[in-house]
């Protein structure tokens, strides 16, 4: 399906973000996923960097991250170069998420941990970690969540009749019990999901996945387009009008989510500092 001409987004740049992160050899999935407000929360001081390196052992078929059996060997000096990349710009909302490490023996659960623990050193900035799914391992989310991040966030991605074919390895099953897991051990971390939409998906399993996030108490969710990266990706099946994006939004809101973000160029990190001081207020 050809993007309709009201799919467009004007583009900024912010050299400064850039350059740091360039001469720092550090990844965002701001660029590694193409991601079209990028330059947008540059200038609001917010970046997501990615972590383990910028190759995944899983192949979701609607993600532009390039895929290896085997990840890159870690670079034990990451922690502190994002840690210090953090002060210098000033963030005030970091977001640190990874491509999937199934090679690694704690698939990169300790990773996460440092780098929250080396940013709490230098900066007071908000930190939200969007995880992998640890393949339900509650070993290796607790390492995740006694590090105590402000924000967990995992993504659903879709509802659950199609999770399965936009993502073959991993299970909807997962995702719903780490994100109730994590509640359950820390009542005070915010939890967050996303789901994208432009797959097939019907009202009313949008609806069910809504409600199987609202019953484990999700605190945020994002509902975005999906935007095929490429020819090699799973075809759009819909382009969601901006009227229904906002009905979407309602429909969110009166079954219980307490924070909703709805729209065509949402993704999990979009406004994600104003979302999160709606929780904290």
């Amino acid at each position: 399906m050809d993007k309709p001409e009201w799919i467009s987004k004007k583009f900024y740049k912010s050299n400064e973000i850039e350059k740091l992160l360039d001469e720092n050899l550090l990844n965002t999935v701001c660029e590694a996923a193409n991601c079209p407000n990028k330059w947008e929360c540059f200038r609001k001081k917010t970046a997501t960097f990615i972590i383990l390196g910028d190759k995944c052992t899983r192949a979701c078929r609607f993600c532009s991250i390039d895929k290896n059996i085997r990840g890159e060997k870690l670079n034990p000096n990451e922690p502190k170069k994002i840690a210090e990349v953090v002060k210098k710009i000033g963030l005030k909302h970091v977001v640190i998420t990874s491509v999937t490490r199934d090679d690694l023996e704690d698939e990169g659960a300790t990773h996460f941990k440092k780098i929250i623990e080396e940013i709490r050193k230098v900066s007071d900035a908000t930190i939200e970690v969007l995880i992998p799914d640890f393949n339900g391992n509650r070993e290796l989310i607790d390492i995740i969540i006694d590090a105590k991040p402000d924000v967990i966030n995992h993504n659903i991605e879709t509802v659950e009749n199609l999770h399965k074919m936009i993502k073959p390895i991993g299970s909807y099953e997962n995702s719903i019990e780490l994100l109730n897991y994590v509640k359950e051990r820390d009542k005070n971390i915010i939890t967050k999901s996303g789901i994208m939409l432009g797959f097939g998906e019907s009202i009313d399993e949008l609806a069910e996945s809504i409600e199987d996030l609202k019953d484990i108490n999700c605190d945020i969710l994002t509902i975005g387009q999906y935007l095929r990266p490429s020819e090699k990706h799973i075809e759009v099946s819909e382009y969601i009008t901006d009227e229904k994006f906002v009905m979407y939004k309602k429909l969110a809101l009166e079954i219980g989510i307490p924070v909703v973000e709805s729209g065509v160029f949402i993704r999990s990190s979009y406004n994600a500092i104003d979302s999160i001081k709606k929780i904290m207020k």
